[in-house]
């Protein structure tokens, strides 16, 4: 068989229906033979936005997305996405193609060590000089990718060698199962401390998301009654409207949060980083509090300066075995008034603005009475995905899809398709900036083409507002840099002139129905949203310590 119609057969075989990317010379052999396999090719418009939509395929359905490009430049416009995905832990195949071996080394046209480009942004990277490698490549691959902390996983593939024979009883070689370490050794002590917990309160990080251990997160919070918090990456971990759930966390979360951890007595952290955006001086817990870490890569672990009971395992097995010794747990009935006294005193998202110029929340209002279970949200990164995390009523697993560690503009949109392609029954709304819509614009071309009918919801202020916000609050207004709004161009029409549907919002009555349209529309939209060009992203925790923290609106 022959090689590239052998690594078409092995992802076939491992249930792949779509793969994103862009043709040239090195890989146009596998091009030739899609013509003839059950997997869909989605052409992009821009490399990188194939790791995007791969990278948002695999969020939304828990499998890993593909993407594939060419060598030397196809292969670096390639890297922001995959370091997205990595930064975030999500399972990508990324395909590069490459020089003939013969060659490698000798500066050939578009020839680029990827191998080496790949190496810091990826779980695993493989080069198949010998098309044998290839079978171990695509089989251990694609385990590597899903087993312990997820992530992406390269494999560069030179043109002769894909274009080479390979046995195709190979292909059905079986591969020891990936060896992921665990550590439970610290599990009795662990319980231990949640039976004499007064104050307990749990951080649910990305981790439950991609364990799909959201029911052993909730029935461990009502066991012992502990409030959840969550950073971006753990949105929809338990539902916005559960009793304990107290929302997003971190530099720009709730006022509740924040309160909450300086109270509680015992944090349980689970599947999450203790990152300088979820975890600074602002908001540091008690010096009495101890802390049990879950995660399943050690490399998480003791990055604060609390007592920590460590637990290397996966989160669904590790919350399994502690709910089974936690059967007669008596939750603390005054822990628990406290939790609503704050809750209640930090409701100030519920605001419904009906003034002009718009405001960020109203619009967020608005989303959150068309956001049901058939939803999923993307957001870019900025201002409108700090407004999106704190005001949305994010209620399941993988209904939120955002940027976490990387924060790379631009991600929302194709995100978005790559979301599309994964769950094409369901309503998919791109939440994004004008900044970080005009980097991947271009891929309105892929979304018409393939006739991806989701909803672009751009929060237009004509700046990059989350730099804007930072110039403003640390760098006295010195604006430098960071305005749009003079070379902006007419969205609606620039949506237009790609074959999509453009509807322009100036008025808060008029944003409801635009999204009624939006919806409704046989095509791509785009909702042009004029939203205030001074409203920050607030609350907000200052990096230096010694500043105080900005409330904003919220009186908590």
């Amino acid at each position: 068989m022959k090689g590239s119609r052998a690594l078409l057969k092995m992802l076939e075989d491992k249930g792949v229906e779509t793969m994103f990317g862009y043709p040239g010379g090195q890989v146009i052999p596998i091009f030739d033979e899609i013509l003839n396999s059950s997997v869909k090719h989605v052409l992009v418009r821009h490399e990188q936005c194939a790791a995007h939509m791969a990278d948002g395929y695999a969020r939304a359905s828990g499998k890993p997305g593909v993407c594939l490009a060419t060598s030397g430049p196809g292969a670096t416009n390639l890297v922001t996405g995959v370091a997205t995905a990595f930064a975030d832990s999500i399972p990508v195949i990324v395909l590069t193609g490459q020089v003939a071996t013969r060659v490698l080394g000798m500066g050939a046209f578009q020839e680029v060590d990827a191998f080496s480009l790949m190496m810091p942004v990826t779980k695993y990277n493989y080069r198949v000089l010998d098309l044998q490698m290839l079978p171990e490549a695509i089989s251990r691959g694609w385990d590597i990718a899903l087993s312990g902390r997820q992530g992406p996983v390269h494999i560069d593939l030179p043109v002769d060698a894909i274009n080479s024979d390979i046995d195709a009883s190979l292909l059905n070689r079986k591969f020891d199962p990936v060896n992921v370490r665990e550590d439970l050794s610290k599990l009795p002590y662990a319980i231990s401390l949640i039976g004499k917990a007064q104050r307990p309160l749990i951080i649910a990080g990305g981790g439950i998301i991609s364990s799909n251990s959201s029911a052993e997160l909730i029935h461990l919070a009502e066991l012992i009654q502990a409030p959840v918090m969550m950073p971006l990456m753990g949105l929809g971990s338990i539902p916005a409207n559960h009793p304990l759930s107290l929302g997003s966390m971190g530099m720009h979360g709730k006022m509740c949060t924040l309160n909450a951890l300086k109270e509680a007595d015992l944090v349980i952290a689970i599947g999450t980083r203790f990152s300088d955006r979820s975890h600074s001086m602002h908001n540091q817990m008690s010096q009495k509090c101890k802390v049990i870490q879950i995660d399943i890569d050690r490399v998480e672990f003791d990055k604060h300066a609390h007592t920590a009971v460590n637990i290397l395992a996966d989160a669904k097995k590790a919350m399994t075995l502690i709910i089974a010794q936690l059967k007669q747990h008596a939750a603390d009935k005054a822990w628990a008034d406290r939790i609503k006294e704050i809750k209640k005193r930090c409701s100030c998202d519920f605001i419904n603005d009906n003034v002009e110029p718009i405001t960020p929340r109203r619009v967020m209002a608005e989303i959150n009475k068309i956001l049901d279970d058939d939803t999923i949200v993307t957001t870019d990164v900025g201002q409108n995905q700090m407004w999106a995390m704190h005001f949305l009523k994010i209620q399941r697993p993988r209904q939120l899809i955002s940027s976490g560690g990387f924060g790379c503009m631009g991600f929302g949109f194709p995100a978005a398709i790559g979301a599309k392609f994964a769950k094409p029954d369901k309503k998919v709304l791109a939440i994004t900036g004008d900044g970080g819509l005009l980097m991947v614009i271009q891929e309105l071309a892929t979304a018409v083409a393939e006739n991806v009918k989701i909803v672009i919801c751009l929060m237009n202020n004509g700046w990059l507002g989350m730099v804007k916000q930072w110039q403003k609050l640390f760098w006295n207004e010195r604006y430098s840099g960071t305005s749009l709004y003079q070379s902006n161009p007419d969205f609606v029409k620039l949506a237009e002139s790609f074959g999509a549907k453009g509807i322009r919002v100036e008025r808060p009555s008029e944003i409801g129905k635009a999204f009624k349209e939006a919806f409704a529309s046989d095509k791509v939209c785009l909702v042009d949203i004029r939203v205030d060009q001074d409203e920050p992203a607030l609350p907000m925790l200052p990096p230096n310590p010694t500043l105080p923290i900005i409330k904003g609106r919220c009186p908590f």
